[in-house]
């Protein structure tokens, strides 16, 4: 568990130089609002799409198979249970609900199981991965807007990230060999996505005052239930999937219990919200979950 303490705060701190980045890009004038409107774009439809592909882009076996149908049950059953509480406990702040309800498992979650668990384990969370974009386009849409119309079957469909679902799904289940400049092609695009969406996150940043953030007692709300309430919750619920690989489901545990998600952020300024407060409750749950998940994870190991 020290382990993966230590990678934790090695991703903090390697989030905040990369929004330190952003920042200062901003405040020289390298990076205008508007130009942060155009990396939220490019983070929306080009970079997190390529992670969906990506990380399906692994050889298909009976086993592999098997994995991927019961950890997109466990991941999807994770997701409505974030939903739902974040929905009830926010029901009348669009952006907090958003908060609480998507992680940031692309950031933090990834590195740590691949560091924390073995190999191939990565494969766990290409569903909830994938849940947590299409989840960000339309439920998400529908709670930052207040509109019951923006969630839509339409718009589903219309979705870059269930696109990107699909094209992964059809890529691992056919078999079909993917030339190898693809592969490589998804993948670079694949790694873009963390600094475009610090950058973007530093150049909101800019904009906050710290002193103000630190007096806001819903931003430690939010984080409560982001980085306890729902893990534990998920924890609950993958002790029903006592069957399935115990790496599964560590690693499904791991993403639920990640910070608020930075797309909260770009979704918030792409829909005329509240952005500043959205960076803020990204930048509070992040440092506090230096401590909770290596709680929920220890937790993990006792009740596994």
């Amino acid at each position: 568990m020290n382990s993966i303490a230590m990678i934790l705060v090695h991703q903090v701190l390697v989030m905040f130089i990369l929004v330190a980045v952003g920042c200062v890009l901003f405040r020289t004038g390298k990076i205008t609002l508007e130009g942060s409107k155009t990396l939220g774009n490019i983070l929306i439809y080009v970079a997190l799409p390529s992670v969906i592909v990506n990380s399906f882009l692994i050889e298909r076996t009976p086993e592999k198979v098997h994995a991927l149908a019961m950890s997109a049950a466990a991941s999807f059953l994770c997701m409505l249970i974030s939903a739902v509480v974040s929905g009830l406990v926010f029901r009348k702040n669009g952006v907090e609900a958003f908060a609480s309800t998507f992680p940031n498992p692309g950031f933090f979650g990834v590195p740590l199981i691949l560091a924390g668990l073995p190999e191939g384990s990565l494969f766990y969370v290409a569903s909830f991965i994938a849940f947590v974009n299409i989840g960000q386009w339309t439920i998400g849409v529908a709670m930052m807007t207040g509109e019951k119309g923006a969630f839509s079957l339409k718009r589903l469909l219309q979705a870059p990230f269930f696109a990107a679902t699909a094209i992964g799904l059809f890529l691992f289940l056919t078999g079909v060999p993917v030339p190898g400049l693809f592969r490589t092609t998804v993948s670079t695009l694949a790694s873009v996505n963390t600094a475009i969406a610090m950058f973007t996150i530093g150049v909101y940043l800019a904009r906050v005052d710290f002193g103000e953030m630190l007096r806001k007692k819903r931003l430690y709300l939010i984080a409560a239930v982001r980085l306890l309430l729902i893990p534990f919750l998920s924890l609950a619920v993958l002790c029903l999937f006592r069957s399935a690989d115990l790496n599964m489901r560590l690693a499904v545990l791991i993403v639920s219990a990640c910070p608020v998600g930075s797309n909260v952020a770009v979704y918030a300024q792409l829909h005329g919200r509240d952005y500043e407060y959205a960076v803020q409750t990204v930048l509070i749950s992040t440092v506090l979950s230096i401590v909770t998940i290596p709680l929920i994870v220890t937790v993990a190991g006792m009740v596994f």
